[in-house]
């Protein structure tokens, strides 16, 4: 398959390729931020049906799981929900307390290890493909994502990434021209939402990922769900 000729179809386009070709077979994996929601606003419209999960790491914001919950009526979407394996959890809090993961850059690879790639891999079991909301604009980490790609990690799984080349001007204009439902965090300047613990507002003119992991450097702000390919 020649990935290459993807790059200039649009968000629909990709998406109704996903869904006739794969079908229950390709999972969303959606946090409910901006991005995913605008990716099931268009799958809404779409005729055909893929997977939609997300991961529960136990320490997302109250304004995460309402957004979810007004997705779930609005769009009518079942939402298989994934949760870290209890003892892991467990034993990390017992070893090395609550907020481990602001000691250090390994210390909260581990914890996003456990929360997040864990069950993100028992997400993945049994399908071909994933579909993301990953934008070239959102960090130094993904301005070489493309649209449709090889995991770098599973390589037998495809990799979509229909809003690659959107821009937040185009993501907000979407939105309200299709009356998305949003996470309230949005509108208080939380343009990227993940654990609460790791995500603060940014200011004005700020690098859209800035308010995640705020203590580390910008190289280094991915949790392990997308690395880059080396």
């Amino acid at each position: 398959m020649n990935f290459n000729e993807f790059e200039s179809k649009s968000a629909q386009e990709i998406l109704q390729w996903v869904i006739g070709e794969y079908g229950q077979r390709a999972g969303l994996a959606s946090s409910f931020g901006m991005e995913d929601m605008v990716l099931i606003d268009i799958l809404a419209k779409l005729d055909g049906e893929i997977t939609l999960f997300t991961l529960d790491t136990g320490r997302l914001h109250e304004e995460t799981y309402e957004v979810m919950e007004r997705a779930r009526s609005k769009y009518g979407i079942t939402i298989q929900t994934y949760f870290p394996d209890k003892g892991d959890a467990e034993c990390l809090l017992r070893d090395k307390g609550f907020f481990s993961f602001r000691e250090s850059v390994d210390n909260r690879k581990e914890c996003c290890a456990i929360r997040k790639i864990e069950p993100l891999n028992r997400a993945l079991a049994g399908l071909d493909a994933w579909v993301t909301g990953l934008r070239r604009e959102q960090n130094v980490t993904r301005t070489d994502v493309q649209k449709v790609a090889e995991d770098s990690d599973r390589p037998s799984m495809v990799k979509i990434n229909p809003l690659a080349d959107w821009s937040l001007d185009k993501m907000e204009e979407y939105i309200k021209t299709n009356n998305v439902p949003i996470n309230a965090l949005h509108k208080k300047n939380f343009p990227s939402i993940g654990c609460a613990p790791c995500t603060r507002s940014v200011e004005p003119g700020q690098d859209l990922r800035s308010g995640r992991w705020w203590w580390e450097n910008p190289e280094h702000k991915e949790c392990g769900l997308h690395r880059r390919p080396e």
